[in-house]
């Protein structure tokens, strides 16, 4: 059991850096095509706000997740319970309204970006199957129970996505976009992040 779910686990990080790598491509032919013709430019604060903007938040992972939620509620000793197969499409990437830095160093043709930490985007529930439902003798299902378990799918969704290191990978496929971002213009990009607390979702 316990080697099953090791190659589970591999084979969804190995479909993640390919979903991965195949965002970073897409994303650096939308780039091209709303940057227009590339030119040779001189680089200078205004040049890099502006192609700053044109990606302002840039979703660079995506995964799929599927996992099982519990829910209970127990009303003057009544218990109602559902158990409920979940499986979501988690967005996760870098958000550059929330504050970037930049340094140009013309005399070495070099730029230094620094970027806000990565963040789940958007959890969105793409498909629930419920498996057991039991209403209690005086407490049935409301739809505020339903309510209750959307919330609870997409935090444990979150969780998921979070303990499979998809702000890592985030991360990782940003820093590939920007650093191409001005390398036919000649200068050679680095890009850091900022420090993140890791903290993963609450449960």
């Amino acid at each position: 059991m316990q080697y099953r779910r090791l190659a589970a686990v591999a084979v969804v990080l190995f479909l993640l850096l390919g979903a991965t790598m195949v965002a970073v491509r897409r994303q650096t032919d939308a780039l091209k095509t709303r940057l227009g013709p590339h030119e040779k430019t001189t680089i200078t604060q205004s040049v890099v706000v502006e192609r700053m903007r044109a990606v302002a938040r840039l979703v660079t992972s995506e995964t799929m997740v599927r996992d099982v939620v519990t829910y209970e509620n127990t009303w003057y000793g009544s218990t109602k319970r559902s158990i409920v197969v979940v499986t979501g499409r988690i967005n996760a990437g870098v958000n550059l309204d929330r504050g970037t830095d930049f340094e140009i160093d013309d005399a070495t043709k070099t730029i230094a970006l620094t970027l806000p930490k990565a963040e789940i985007l958007s959890v969105d529930v793409t498909d629930m199957k419920t498996y057991d439902e039991r209403g209690g003798l005086w407490n049935p299902f409301t739809p505020a129970d339903r309510d209750a378990i959307i919330r609870l799918a997409r935090n444990q969704l979150a969780r998921a996505a979070y303990e499979m290191h998809i702000l890592e990978h985030a991360e990782q496929s940003a820093s590939m976009v920007l650093s191409g971002l001005f390398r036919a213009d000649g200068y050679t990009t680095t890009v850091t992040f900022a420090p993140r607390l890791d903290i993963a979702p609450a449960r």
